[in-house]
């Protein structure tokens, strides 16, 4: 199994994606440098993504800030001791409280999130969209920022599925479902071609697009 490192990897990605879809390389010279983009990982990992879920990236950072400062060690026992006050005073909804909760409760049950680096993507997908509020899209970009594997590709972000369709002349909106089936012809490296299309669109946009 694939796991992005480095920019090396990326480098090879990229390389075996441009010789199988000749379509892309004129994608890859509007989009520059494909960048490596790698997070933690870990409970401190998931939690941050979830934190950033439809909120601005300004409150995202806000909020991640106020998290950090009251659990400088995000552990299973810290998140699940922690009074409701706390969260609140975070600035964390409901929603998200609880899905921090359930993700805690699976860790301190046994479930070693950082170990699904080292399984497939499939499994290592049911196993957190398994957890109570952590949707596919929650558990693709963990699994491809936090984690590596190189063949992921969260096609149900809506930013990556607009760039798809206008990098590739597409009429838009393209379902989700779509864009996963289009995605195969790129795996192994649905992870890089995923990168490769959010830099494309940054590119035409100036504007940050990658979700984390």
């Amino acid at each position: 199994m694939r796991v992005i490192r480095s920019e090396a990897d990326i480098a090879e990605g990229l390389s075996w994606l441009l010789r199988s879809d000749r379509r892309l390389g004129r994608i890859a010279a509007v989009a520059g440098p494909v960048p490596l983009r790698r997070s933690d990982g870990g409970l401190r990992g998931l939690a941050r993504i979830v934190i950033g879920q439809q909120v601005s990236v300004a409150s995202a950072e806000a909020i991640w800030r106020r998290f950090e400062t009251a659990f400088p060690d995000p552990s299973p026992g810290a998140i699940l001791d922690a009074e409701a006050e706390t969260f609140r005073t975070v600035g964390l909804s409901r929603p998200k409280i609880a899905t921090l909760r359930a993700v805690a409760e699976a860790c301190r049950a046994g479930l070693d999130i950082d170990r699904l680096a080292a399984i497939p993507g499939g499994e290592a997908h049911r196993l957190l969209t398994g957890i109570r509020g952590i949707g596919p899209w929650t558990a693709d970009i963990y699994l491809l920022f936090c984690l590596g594997h190189a063949d992921i590709f969260p096609a149900g972000d809506l930013a990556l599925r607009n760039a798809v369709a206008e990098a590739l002349d597409l009429k838009a909106p393209l379902a989700a479902r779509e864009v996963a089936t289009m995605a195969e012809r790129w795996s192994p490296w649905r992870g890089v071609a995923a990168r490769l299309f959010w830099t494309y669109y940054r590119a035409t946009r100036q504007r940050a697009a990658q979700p984390v």
